[in-house]
């Protein structure tokens, strides 16, 4: 991206510096060349007619690649048009992304729908060129049914690698899928080049994915080994499927049965893959509310605190605002904590130290109830230590725009 925006600068500059002359012969350079790009990409092959000629003969137009294209398409549009930014992890969610909480507890439609969501045009086209390029080719070699299983199994599977690797990361996106795709093709060159025929898939084909397959797989690999590990389930998927489905492709397209039975085994796998990740609980509402308890008690003490200093009343009347509100407070919020099921490894940390704050700060109010109970000024210097240590673990645990 950085590389593009850099040509575009630089272009800007040179067209700026020319003269009127020279813009007008630089464009019908330009123009000649992609007159002559476009010769070249039209131009008959003789050494190619037989592939084609095959490819007609088995599937004269693809509906499937198309349909995924479009539904890609339009739901980005509609996530444009929508409320919220579209990289915001909130949005992504409302339009489908894989979430641990919300699909291990009860959406798990959301293994499909997350390879409809992109973050951003870039994201979007990147796997569309990809997507529409190998799709085209693998859907007139195997048919219509071959694709759909091997693009819904592979997003499932790859869906459930990236929520079992971390339940509680937003991930989206068909790369995963597209994987499967790419899986697929090699399942198909490995038996096209082992029983040669019309339905071979020429070098010279393959040759002309390469630039959108190379672009697909460093923009889709450059990020965590999380999304990584996602990718490489969706093309195992893929080509393990590749390899079953397109073993006699030379001859016939696989039966409807086949990719039929394809996706239903995905379909169970990831089921059984599922079961151990049911209940997964995101904790940071909880750890929100706790935020809050602190900010309304502190709040409330210090309204109290003031009248006190103004004689309006008296060191009782704190006793029992600590006694009868405070504390409760508290312990209220660490029973809804410690009635949390199914806490991710991801989210422990923040449940220790929710719970570090709790056990602090119940000690800061109990010491300082003490001291002011006893007119005890060491207990209310132990109070204020309790405290700032209580302070300094809740600010552990807050939210980046808390801090």
């Amino acid at each position: 991206m950085v590389f593009l925006i850099f040509v575009v600068t630089i272009s800007v500059v040179v067209y700026r510096a020319m003269t009127p002359e020279q813009r007008a012969q630089s464009g019908q350079r330009v123009l000649a060349s992609l007159r002559q790009a476009k010769d070249a990409a039209m131009r008959p092959r003789p050494d190619l007619e037989p592939f084609r000629d095959a490819l007609n003969a088995r599937t004269a137009r693809p509906l499937v690649t198309p349909a995924l294209a479009v539904l890609n398409a339009a739901i980005f549009v509609g996530m444009l048009f929508g409320a919220g930014a579209l990289a915001n992890p909130d949005t992504l969610v409302a339009w489908g992304a894989n979430f641990g909480p919300r699909t291990t507890n009860g959406e798990w439609w959301r293994l499909v729908t997350m390879t409809f969501v992109h973050s951003g045009l870039i994201h979007l086209l990147v796997n569309l060129v990809a997507l529409v390029q190998v799709g085209v080719l693998l859907e007139r070699l195997a048919g219509h049914f071959v694709v759909a299983a091997v693009f819904i199994s592979s997003g499932i599977l790859a869906s459930l690698a990236s929520l079992a690797a971390d339940p509680v990361l937003v991930t989206y996106g068909s790369s995963g899928a597209i994987f499967g795709m790419y899986g697929l093709l090699v399942g198909a060159v490995v038996w096209g080049t082992i029983y040669r025929s019309p339905l071979t898939i020429p070098f010279r084909v393959l040759r002309r994915l390469a630039p959108a397959a190379v672009v697909f797989t460093i923009y889709n690999t450059n990020g965590d080994d999380l999304q990584g590990i996602a990718q490489f389930a969706g093309f195992v998927v893929g080509l393990i499927s590749g390899l079953v489905l397109t073993m006699r492709v030379r001859d016939q397209k696989p039966p409807i049965w086949q990719p039929a039975a394809a996706t239903a085994l995905a379909v169970l796998i990831a089921a059984a893959g599922a079961v151990p990740l049911r209940g997964v609980a995101d904790v940071r509402p909880e750890i929100e509310r706790v935020i809050a308890v602190e900010v309304h008690t502190s709040s409330a003490y210090q309204t109290a605190l003031e009248r006190f200093r103004r004689n309006r009343i008296g060191a009782e009347a704190l006793i029992l605002l600590i006694d009868r509100k405070i504390v409760p407070e508290l312990h209220a919020a660490r029973a809804r904590l410690e009635a949390i099921d199914g806490v991710p490894r991801e989210h422990k940390p923040l449940v220790a130290g929710a719970e570090e704050y709790l056990r602090l700060r119940d000690e800061s109010w109990r010491l300082r109830a003490e001291g002011l109970r006893r007119t005890n000024m060491l207990k209310l210097q132990q109070a204020e230590n309790a405290e700032r240590a209580s302070l300094e673990a809740l600010q552990r645990i807050a939210p980046a725009d808390r801090k």
